[in-house]
């Protein structure tokens, strides 16, 4: 890809981001899914480069199979500011899942 179409990638997954509520989690393949491809590692890859933390929530992004995944600040970060919005986690997984799913087709 491009510098400007990765640029423009990366912009259009964290505008998605924006819209997650608190309190709920998407996944990778959703977010891909959303924006009309397959490119969930992509989509990852695009996460790992926010700079903006909290006001782009990439900690409300996780695996497909409800594991909370990697984060730039620790998995244990994560958890804890998943915990604080109210999204049940144990042993790195979401707890009820997929209950706290956030769809953007919804």
């Amino acid at each position: 890809m491009k510098t400007s179409n990765v640029k423009d990638f990366e912009e259009r997954c964290h505008k998605l981001l924006i819209r997650i509520p608190i309190g709920k989690v998407t996944t990778y393949k959703e977010i891909a899914h959303t924006l009309g491809c397959r490119g969930y590692r992509a989509v990852g890859q695009s996460l790992k480069r926010n700079k903006k933390l909290i006001s782009v929530p990439c900690h409300r992004v996780v695996k497909s199979n409800g594991e909370v995944g990697g984060y730039a600040l620790g998995k244990n970060e994560k958890i804890r500011l998943l915990l604080q919005e109210g999204v049940p986690v144990d042993v790195g997984r979401i707890s009820k899942w997929p209950l706290p799913m956030h769809r953007f087709s919804d």
